[in-house]
């Protein structure tokens, strides 16, 4: 059951171009704010229109330019849970669920679904109250138990736990994953939160500017980005230019550096970037050593958080070691550290479309 999406719509400031079919599964749109996702979800809910483009899912298409084509929102079959939920403030959860309902005309199926979802998303009680009177974790339930009773093919979430408070997010983002599973179409989440994103999906596609990326496998993705942009939003500290010098061997001015890489190169290779929990401290004659100077030295909840020089280097690298790996260097030390080259990343300045 694909989703096919390849749109074109001009917004003020930018032009967001997206072309991505995403597989039954999670698919996750990742990418800073302003970038795109949500006007991604809203251009394939019905609720915005592209300017240009195709949007098909599971064979019907939804939304055509060239055959004038654009199926209202009630007729695409697809849910959308906004961020703060938008359920109907004047209705009960009971009459929230039953507007999922509308399209079953039968009295007594109808009544098994209601109670088989208020059972599952664990409403019972709370079917008088109305939005004003729950919590936040129960109004997202109601707002899911609502989009999945009008049976959708595919279910759209932008950013289903920003408005929870940090405790509530890992109890609700557990039943959120459980309601994934137990969906057998297309489901995309949008988020800026990339261990949202890598606990819950598997698949992800960068949006960079309103432009979209390949999609990738999840761990792929955070394991090799092929993209500057990719390996930022992916959470990497230390991107920095780097040049080929040959197969396997870069250059990299900023630490003055030569440094030995596993990864296959090519002729578009403009930065280089390796995440921080994977330099370690190490003699001097180990592979890619670079001998530094601590500029900082600081501690985070669970870690040391180091800032280094190398030497002749104009650019610093961030370390993430363990406290107690970390104990033994403070501000103004020095010390060999090694950049494995089996993490070293290669990076494109932009994804060639």
């Amino acid at each position: 059951m694909p989703l096919t999406v390849d749109i074109i719509k001009r917004l003020q400031g930018f032009t967001l171009n997206v072309s991505l079919t995403a597989e039954a599964g999670v698919t996750a749109l990742l990418g800073a704010s302003g970038s795109g996702k949500s006007m991604t979800l809203r251009c394939i809910a019905g609720v915005e229109k592209p300017d240009e483009g195709r949007i098909v899912l599971d064979g019907r298409v939804l939304y055509d330019s060239g055959e004038k084509i654009d199926l209202p929102p009630q007729e695409r079959r697809v849910g959308y849970l906004f961020q703060r939920y938008a359920l109907f403030p004047n209705m009960t959860v009971l009459q929230n669920i039953d507007a999922g309902l509308s399209r079953e005309r039968d009295a007594r199926i109808k009544q098994a679904k209601r109670e088989s979802l208020i059972s599952r998303f664990r409403l019972d009680g709370l079917e008088q109250r109305y939005p004003r009177e729950l919590s936040g974790g129960q109004m997202q339930r109601v707002a899911l138990c609502r989009m999945l009773a009008a049976e959708p093919e595919a279910i759209l979430l932008d950013e289903p736990f920003a408005a929870l408070d940090s405790h509530l997010r890992w109890q609700l983002e557990g039943e959120v994953k459980q309601t994934f599973s137990e969906f057998s179409g297309v489901a995309l989440l949008v988020s800026h939160d990339r261990g949202e994103v890598y606990r819950m999906s598997q698949r992800v596609c960068v949006l960079n500017d309103g432009a979209s990326e390949p999609v990738l496998g999840t761990a792929e993705l955070f394991d090799h980005p092929r993209t500057l942009q990719a390996a930022l939003i992916t959470g990497c500290k230390n991107c920095v230019p780097a040049e080929i010098l040959s197969q396997g061997v870069i250059h990299v001015p900023d630490w003055n550096a030569r440094l030995a890489c596993a990864q296959a190169a090519d002729g578009a290779i403009t930065h280089t970037g390796i995440r921080a929990h994977y330099i370690l401290p190490c003699a001097a004659e180990v592979e890619n050593a670079l001998y530094c100077r601590v500029v900082e030295a600081a501690d985070d909840v669970f870690s040391r958080v180091l800032t280094l020089l190398p030497a002749g280097g104009t650019g610093t690298i961030r370390v993430e070691l363990s406290r107690a790996a970390g104990e033994r260097f403070t501000s103004g030390g020095e010390g060999w550290f090694c950049l494995p080259k089996e993490h070293i990343m290669l990076l494109r300045e932009t994804h060639e479309r």
